[in-house]
C-alpha cells in the first residue's frame, strides 16, 4: 500500500495531544493504523509533549489532589511498554474484510457485512454511531464503479480515509489510506474508481451540503 495523501499536521498534533472530536479522531486512528510515516510522527509529537511537561516547574496546591496522586502511584508501578511500539497508535494494518484494525469495533471485520442504506444511484451509506452529546458526524460511504458522490459542500472540516477502491475530484486521485483532509471552503464531487468503486470513512464537522437539484431532493435521506 502506497500511501501519498496524509492529514494536516493541525490534526496529528490535536491526536497527538488526544484533543480531537470523536468522528475525526476514529479517522485519523484508522489511517495511523495503516500508514507508518504518520504513526511515528503522532509518537515523535507525544514524546515532545511529555519532555516539555517534565520541564515544568511544580505549583503549590490549595489542597489534596487524591486523583493526581493515585494516577502518579500507577505510574510508578506500571510495566515499561517496549520503546519501539508507538504509545497509542500502533500500526495494527487492516482485518481481511478491508477494516482498519481501530474501526473494527464500530462496524465488524469486513466492508461486506456492513448494514448500507442506498442514498442515491450507485451510492450507499452507513452512520457510524458515536458516543451520546459528540459533535460530527462519522459514515461509511460506498460508491458504485464510475459513479459519482453529488457535489457537495459542508459545514466547518471534511476529513475522509479511503478504505477500498480509489476516487477522483479536482484535487487529485485518492487511494486506500489516503487521506482528504478539506476545510468549509471546499465544493467537490468524487468520481469512484471505475473498476473497483470506493469505499470510504468520513468524518463531518456539520452537515453535507448538496448542491445540485436531485442531490438536494436526497439531502434528508442523508441528514436522518
Amino acid at each position: 500500500m502506497t500511501i501519498t495523501h496524509h492529514p494536516d499536521i493541525a490534526n496529528l498534533m490535536c491526536c497527538a495531544a488526544g484533543s480531537q472530536p470523536e468522528a475525526f479522531a476514529a479517522v485519523i486512528a484508522s489511517h495511523l493504523s495503516l500508514c507508518k510515516s504518520c504513526c511515528c510522527e503522532v509518537r515523535r509529537m507525544q514524546q515532545i509533549g511529555v519532555a516539555l511537561f517534565d520541564k515544568l516547574e511544580p505549583a503549590k496546591m490549595a489542597g489534596p489532589a487524591p486523583v493526581v496522586a493515585m494516577r502518579a502511584g500507577e505510574a510508578e508501578t506500571a510495566p515499561q511498554k517496549d520503546e519501539t511500539t508507538p504509545a497509542h497508535h500502533p500500526c495494527c494494518g487492516m482485518t481481511a474484510g478491508g477494516v482498519p484494525g481501530p474501526l473494527v469495533p464500530l462496524v465488524g471485520e469486513s466492508l461486506d457485512t456492513v448494514d448500507w442504506h442506498w442514498l442515491a444511484p450507485g451510492v450507499w451509506v452507513h452512520t457510524v454511531p458515536l458516543s451520546k452529546g459528540c459533535c460530527g458526524e462519522l459514515r461509511l460511504i460506498k460508491v458504485a464503479p464510475g459513479k459519482k458522490i453529488p457535489e457537495h459542500t459542508h459545514e466547518g472540516q471534511e476529513l475522509t480515509l479511503i478504505l477500498r477502491g480509489s476516487y477522483t475530484d479536482a484535487l487529485g486521485t485518492y487511494r486506500q489510506g489516503d487521506v482528504a483532509d478539506l476545510d468549509e471552503a471546499a465544493v467537490h464531487s468524487p468520481v469512484a474508481c471505475s473498476k473497483m468503486g470506493c469505499i470510504c470513512l468520513m468524518a463531518n464537522e456539520g452537515k453535507l451540503e448538496f448542491t445540485g437539484t436531485l442531490a438536494r431532493i436526497l439531502q434528508p435521506l442523508l441528514n436522518r
